[in-house]
């Protein structure tokens, strides 16, 4: 009695009597939607992998994987942090230097044996070695402490001279066992160190983190698009479905970010520079010749932020609180009246304190939106508190221009591509054909079911269509198979106008209502 898998022997072909079962898998492909809450980031900071993305969903995960917030421009935790404080918790994280970064070390005295860290930047001139006694008897301990994380210790290195310094290295790179792997902190180097170990500790020294605010600039951040890739190309394949370069203020790099959030299916969050003009901005734009739905560009009114780690109220790009806000929003959503949190001031309005409270008029925030350009503002349309005033993207097609055309077609887009590829190398028949109808259609009743879809009339806002009419046998027999979808996106309700009329020579038209039968007054 064979047990195979449908498809793997030929049934019409059968010599031997017997029973032969066939295991049929399911027909109807379901697709999953795939996360619209992965934020990539790239930025400096004091410590960390570089060029390497690193998964974040809290300050505490990302204080330990590249040490604190720095208050410099171009910080990646200054991004995280104000993204952080609108509910974003699912983050790619890029370090990104200037190529100056070394790695804090230290050589233990009257030896050639080299501690190194583990990554570059100041935060590893906070390393502190020590070497001790071992719990066993004629043995030795080493321990490794980082600020903030918990301590490494090596114990009961036994040995001497050359064996001893041999056993320490290895311990550190390799490991002691299953309860002890490699130094997560630091690698080591024995060096040929012969001499008698001496109970010894030792702080790291010459640590830089690469990251000068004259040599790190947008096209640091960019970084390369050949392996290894570094910068913005290492978020590739990461499942981003929002993205920025902290503070990548510079004009001529914006069509290269944008570029990349079309083919990647990434929105691009772009960020004017600080203390910019309205007039200057609409300018730069169009010199830019940025016009797309796939990236956003924030107006250079940069943003007052309590920065509580340094203890201090700093301008910062919006970036990290639209992305943040996006992020923490469903796809079909808009950006547009929705409140944003740690927000202190604006360089227009001013910080608290300051005496200062300037609010845009209708002119400019015309002349900004109508150039593509979206701003956080205070007063919102909902009442007295900051958030993006637009809701739109780069583009000037009003078709296409909402945060919610953006997100939502890369996420259908992207659900599409990760889950109907199971379809290619399967025999062209009309079976294929409905199944392939049936999977998308699934997936868009499930999108309108929870609300992400919808219509203004109640009617069904999507077809797709996938059968002989638009697979003539002509094309079919070259390998092709189409499917034609249409959706209906719902729209963003951006300019609400109620109509009054009083006065007291107004005619009031009364409706009456039919009265059930038996209700009161009947």
């Amino acid at each position: 009695m064979p047990i195979v898998q449908q498809g793997s022997i030929n049934t019409t072909a059968l010599v031997v009597p017997d029973l032969y079962v066939q295991i049929v898998p399911p027909q109807n492909l379901v697709l999953n939607g795939v996360p619209t809450n992965v934020t990539g980031i790239v930025g400096t900071a004091s410590w960390g992998p570089v060029g390497q993305p690193v998964i974040v969903a809290t300050m505490g995960d990302y204080a330990r994987a590249f040490g604190p917030i720095v208050a410099r421009k171009y910080d990646m935790g200054t991004q995280v942090g104000t993204a952080v404080q609108q509910g974003a918790a699912n983050f790619r994280c890029v370090r990104a230097t200037d190529g100056t970064d070394t790695a804090a070390q230290f050589q233990i005295p009257q030896t050639s044996f080299v501690f190194t860290a583990l990554y570059t930047g100041v935060t590893g001139n906070t390393l502190v070695a020590s070497l001790g006694t071992g719990s066993k008897s004629n043995s030795w301990r080493l321990t490794v402490t980082l600020p903030g994380q918990p301590p490494e210790m090596f114990d009961n290195i036994a040995g001497t001279g050359a064996a001893f310094w041999t056993a320490l290295a290895a311990a550190v790179n390799a490991g002691t066992g299953p309860q002890r792997g490699p130094s997560q902190l630091v690698v080591a180097n024995s060096g040929g160190t012969t001499t008698a170990p001496l109970p010894f500790t030792w702080p790291f020294t010459a640590g830089v983190q690469g990251a000068d605010g004259a040599v790190v600039t947008a096209a640091v951040l960019i970084g390369t698009d050949i392996a290894p890739r570094h910068g913005m190309y290492a978020l590739r394949g990461q499942g981003c479905s929002i993205a920025l370069l902290a503070d990548g203020d510079d004009p001529t790099q914006w069509s290269t970010q944008a570029g990349f959030g079309l083919s990647e299916g990434i929105y691009m969050i772009l960020t004017g520079p600080a203390g910019d003009a309205i007039a200057n901005a609409v300018l730069i734009k169009g010199f830019a010749g940025v016009d797309t739905f796939a990236a956003k560009l924030m107006f250079g009114d940069w943003i007052w932020w309590n920065d509580q780690v340094n203890g201090t109220i700093r301008l910062v790009s919006p970036q990290g609180f639209v992305a943040g806000r996006l992020a923490n929003l469903s796809p079909e959503q808009s950006s547009l009246n929705k409140p944003l949190y740690g927000v202190v001031g604006s360089q227009k309005s001013g910080t608290p304190g300051s005496g200062q409270m300037t609010t845009y008029s209708a002119a400019e925030l015309g002349a900004l939106l109508q150039a593509g350009i979206d701003v956080i503002a205070n007063p919102q349309p909902a009442g007295n508190f900051w958030g993006v005033r637009g809701g739109h993207n780069a583009s000037s097609n009003a078709a296409v221009n909402g945060d919610n055309y953006t997100r939502l077609t890369n996420f259908i887009a992207a659900t599409l591509a990760s889950g109907m590829g199971q379809y290619v190398g399967q025999v062209i028949t009309a079976s294929l054909f409905r199944r392939i109808r049936a999977t998308q259609m699934s997936f868009l009743q499930n999108m309108l079911s929870q609300g992400l879809l919808g219509s203004t009339d109640g009617a069904l806002p999507f077809s797709v269509i996938c059968d002989i009419s638009n697979n003539p046998p002509t094309r079919t027999g070259l390998g092709y198979v189409q499917s034609d979808t249409q959706i209906q996106y719902q729209a963003i309700n951006e300019k609400f106008i109620v109509n009054m009329e009083g006065g007291q020579t107004v005619q009031v038209a009364r409706q009456t209502l039919p009265t059930a039968p038996g209700a009161l007054g009947a």
